[in-house]
């Protein structure tokens, strides 16, 4: 496969995958969208993500052949959050100092190995450690990659954001479809074939690190500037950040309850095989994708804050009317959630990263790590409420988890402060 290259910066493609590009070569990257650049990340996000989907597509057949309880299927999902979570902001700090050129295929190939395992594993201790390692694989790979994303901007960072993630929205959404039509019918060990798009990542990330080593300077931290705006204090943007923070516990704790648990909610109350039950997961899971191709760009336009609390506030009546929904109205208002509540992640990691500004990577991780923990914790704690009351009493407890948006409202105006600065 041809590595990927950007139409912007002809120079730097030429350019070795371990020499620094030449300085001529990083004016036109920086004032630039490198869309070929977004497209390869994006494309290589929608194999890591659709891996990882596979996992959570397959709880119904894997709680029958190894007879799990909700509790184990939870345990599964928090080692896998766990592992995604804990090292990711660790990698995007070392990285943020020392931008590494070939993590990105690196990455792919612990995912790739964690694939394998869960294809042939016969207990559920290798279920675990076949989480455990697609996890890690999903640590190494999203600082850097969301990096690469903003590197390629050109400075349209939502846009830039929203292209990225929508490659992972893409294959979350793909994994139920193909796990529906491919390892249903087959069993497990049909799981081993989906290490043919691991190693379709790892040529295109192979490509994107040679992009990554020829514009390394794109890379490197920039110095804070002085806002003649007013600089926010370390304690305002703390507690930004903290805001921030109760927003992704509210989006993913509520996102846990549909990629977790979904399936089992449709088979238990309208009594759908696992087949159409899937077919409905992958329904609101293209809905996620479209949402977060919406969410980045509208930022970019009339600004993020305004993104993020309409994003999770405004959820909050689709939420609330699922439980009581028939099979139908089910559908439509899975939709609606997917589309409204997808809008606000891009919005979130790159307003975080204009308060911390030079620390790219370290938000990134820090940011998609909690988005993984959050989403475990919550996997696991709505597991065990299901054993203890039912699955559909998970939904009526779910529902009022939006109305945290409201905390929105504390979020500073870090784009109109830049803006008067001469910065945004």
């Amino acid at each position: 496969m041809t590595p990927p290259q950007t139409a912007s910066v002809p120079a730097s493609i030429s350019a070795s995958a371990g020499g620094a590009a030449p300085a001529p070569s990083a004016a036109p990257a920086a004032s630039s969208t490198a869309f070929k650049v977004l497209g390869a990340i994006s494309l290589a996000h929608m194999m890591n993500d659709m891996i990882q989907s596979v996992l959570l597509a397959i709880y119904p057949m894997l709680k029958q052949s190894f007879g799990l309880s909700f509790g184990q299927i939870g345990l599964i999902t928090l080692v896998y959050q766990i592992s995604a979570s804990l090292l990711q902001p660790c990698i995007g700090f070392y990285t943020d100092k020392r931008p590494t050129t070939y993590s990105l295929p690196v990455g792919m190939g612990f995912t790739l190995v964690g694939l394998l395992v869960l294809a042939f594993a016969p207990s559920l201790p290798y279920l675990l450690l076949a989480a455990v390692l697609v996890g890690t694989g999903s640590s190494v790979f999203h600082p850097e990659s969301s990096r690469v994303a903003r590197m390629a901007s050109g400075g349209r960072h939502g846009l830039a954001q929203s292209l990225f993630q929508v490659g992972g929205n893409a294959g979350s959404a793909l994994g139920p479809l193909l796990a529906a039509l491919f390892i249903i019918p087959h069993g497990q060990r049909s799981v081993a074939w989906f290490s043919l798009a691991a190693l379709v990542g790892i040529v295109v990330l192979i490509g994107i690190g040679r992009w990554y080593g020829a514009n390394r300077a794109l890379a490197r931290p920039k110095a804070r500037v002085a806002r003649p705006g007013g600089e926010l204090s370390r304690g305002k943007v703390v507690g930004a950040l903290a805001v921030l923070g109760v927003l992704i516990f509210s989006k993913y704790f509520y996102l846990a309850s549909l990629h977790s648990y979904f399936t089992f909610y449709l088979i238990d109350k309208f009594g759908l095989p696992v087949r159409s039950a899937q077919l409905y997961l992958f329904l609101f899971l293209a809905a996620v994708a479209f949402g977060t191709v919406v969410g980045g760009p509208v930022g970019d336009r009339i600004g993020r804050r305004i993104v993020i609390w309409v994003s999770i506030l405004g959820v909050a009546p689709f939420t609330l009317l699922l439980p009581h929904a028939n099979l139908f109205w089910t559908g439509v208002l899975v939709v609606a959630i997917g589309v409204v509540l997808a809008s606000a992640f891009s919005a979130i990691v790159v307003y975080a990263q204009e308060l911390v500004p030079g620390r790219v990577g370290m938000i990134a991780g820090l940011f998609f790590g909690l988005a993984f923990g959050m989403g475990g914790l919550g996997a696991a704690a709505l597991g065990h409420l299901a054993d203890v009351t039912s699955i559909s009493y998970v939904y009526q407890v779910c529902a009022y988890l939006p109305l945290l948006g409201v905390v929105a409202v504390l979020l500073p105006d870090v784009e109109g402060r830049r803006a008067v600065g001469g910065l945004r």
